[in-house]
């Protein structure tokens, strides 16, 4: 789901951000060409980054996509397309840089950038990251002569800037003709996408003539791979195995193999994003649509327990739907504003809303049972299933009967764009700011939105309101009291975050964005 690249979003995410830890080890001496070979634990399904906020999506696109502004790895914003821009919570202007061609070899115009921005700002199009990057309504203007594109926001929005200048860019060959980039790509980036085998691997080869961002890149950098491939390998030994054997160049290492990988003297780079986020449908009918129910089913769940299964016992508490360091804000927004651990109090608080306990079960009156189908994504492996079960055994002790349903990322989307019957969920999206948020959590729910939980909170959409105004930190104390209001009714549960390592043999690179950044990949002797 989205930058919030959903991490089932995401991360995630969906944009995952990170979170810096350095170990040098296995770096040697930069090389140059060859292939860089990354295992990715899911297919990416649509490669279209207008229409797929999956981070495993993220990462492909930003081989074949830029987009105006960049992300460093400090969180620093930094020069990408545009060379230089200006922004209020309203309007926001970016200067391209010169020569910067398609991988079809078309220049890419001011107009080209405006069209992408009109295209996501237009709800007719239906694109995911609607109100991701860029707010609904937006409007933007283009000076090719000058090189400019202005963007004028319908509503305030602290990180205009920011925000729409992270949308990846498609060239005109891709705008024409959206079916082309499904399982192709148009866009000005590092890399070409030359082919492309569904649910086994994906390769790229390295434009030669990339003379552009970001930040301070130059030409003829040396020590770049020839060619990417990434990999879809489902089962983390696996990938362990393949890293070890020297038969893949990086790869995400979180669960029991991660021991032995770290022993070894590989280069390491280090992510942390949510894992442990808990949602519930609020959908007209539904059981979980009551706050008092909400609260009622997490005081039925030991979060401890939950976030030590979740993460293989490498988690930490979760502070905010934000990660830190990413953004300007970093008060933890959680502690002291969800349900503690208390079945007596969530039995008695079903018997108040009509939900009798008993021994079969808890009813209504009308002898309807409370039923609960779960969602919980595979792609994580056995820690995240032994969680969903946990979370059922809690549930079930509390009366509450429990369907688990185990999910592909890809299939995610269809489960929450309306396309599936679900109650509750674990679903971690990763957003670096605060406004990346709002669209999941407020505003047009599916199919016309993002907010695919059916969450109303007034107060939560009052504060944001306040913040929008404020620009960067000095709108921190909104954005804070916006994410603990969502916390105290229970529209969503943050419980565990991760720092997931990101381990390379033969390779090192840095992390942006909540991924490998392409233009830092380095082959090592």
């Amino acid at each position: 789901m989205k930058h919030a690249w959903t991490t089932t979003a995401a991360t995630t995410a969906g944009v995952l951000a990170l979170a810096l830890s350095a170990c040098s080890g296995g770096a040697g001496t930069s090389a140059g060409g060859g292939t860089f070979t990354l295992a990715i634990s899911a297919d990416p399904g649509t490669l279209d980054p207008h229409a797929t906020t999956l981070s495993v999506a993220h990462q492909a696109g930003l081989f074949m996509y830029d987009s105006l502004v960049a992300v460093a790895p400090s969180g620093k914003e930094v020069p990408a397309l545009a060379a230089s821009w200006k922004s209020t919570a309203t309007t926001a202007t970016y200067t391209l840089r010169e020569k910067i061609t398609c991988s079809d070899g078309t220049p890419l115009t001011a107009a080209d950038v405006a069209a992408n921005i009109n295209y996501v700002a237009d709800p007719k199009n239906g694109s995911s990251v609607t109100g991701l990057y860029v707010p609904a309504g937006a409007r933007a203007k283009a000076d090719d002569a000058a090189r400019t594109v202005t963007v004028t926001s319908p509503t305030p929005d602290a990180f205009l800037g920011r925000n729409v200048g992270s949308l990846p860019v498609v060239c005109p060959a891709g705008m024409k003709d959206r079916s082309i980039l499904g399982r192709g790509g148009a866009g000005t980036g590092l890399f070409i996408l030359t082919e492309a085998v569904a649910d086994d691997h994906y390769t790229l080869t390295r434009r030669k003539d990339y003379a552009w961002g970001p930040g301070e890149w130059k030409t003829g950098t040396r020590g770049l791979p020839d060619r990417v491939v990434l990999k879809v390998v489902r089962n983390e030994t696996t990938a362990a195995n393949l890293l070890l054997a020297g038969q893949i160049s990086a790869a995400v290492i979180t669960g029991q193999d991660k021991t032995r990988v770290a022993a070894g003297d590989f280069f390491q780079r280090s992510l942390r994003a949510p894992l442990g986020e808990l949602w519930f449908n609020q959908s007209s009918g539904a059981p979980t649509a009551d706050p008092e129910v909400r609260r009622a089913l997490v005081q039925a769940l030991d979060l401890e327990q939950l976030r030590t299964v979740v993460t293989n016992r490498d988690g930490r508490p979760a502070t905010g739907l934000v990660v830190k360091g990413q953004g300007p804000c970093e008060e933890d927004t959680v502690t002291g504003n969800l349900p503690g651990h208390d079945l007596a109090a969530a039995e008695a608080a079903f018997d108040a809303r009509g939900w009798q306990p008993g021994s079969d079960g808890v009813r209504r009156k009308d002898g309807k049972e409370l039923s609960l189908t779960f969602y919980y994504p595979t792609s994580r492996g056995a820690p995240m299933q032994n969680g969903a079960e946990l979370l059922r055994d809690f549930w079930q002790k509390a009366g509450v009967k429990v369907t688990l349903r185990g999910a592909a990322d890809s299939q995610f989307d269809q489960v929450i764009s309306g396309q599936g019957s679900w109650q509750a969920a674990f679903l971690p999206l990763t957003v670096t700011l605060p406004t990346q948020i709002v669209p999941f959590v407020s505003g047009p729910t599916p199919p016309d939105g993002g907010n695919f939980g059916f969450i109303d909170n007034k107060e939560y959409t009052a504060h944001v309101k306040a913040a929008s105004v404020l620009p960067g930190a000095k709108g921190c104390d909104e954005w804070a009291a916006a994410e603990k209001a969502l916390f105290r009714s229970a529209d969503v549960v943050p419980f565990a975050d991760l720092v997931t390592p990101v381990f390379g043999n033969g390779a090192t690179f840095e992390i942006a964005d909540g991924a490998i950044a392409p233009t830092s990949i380095r082959m090592a002797r």
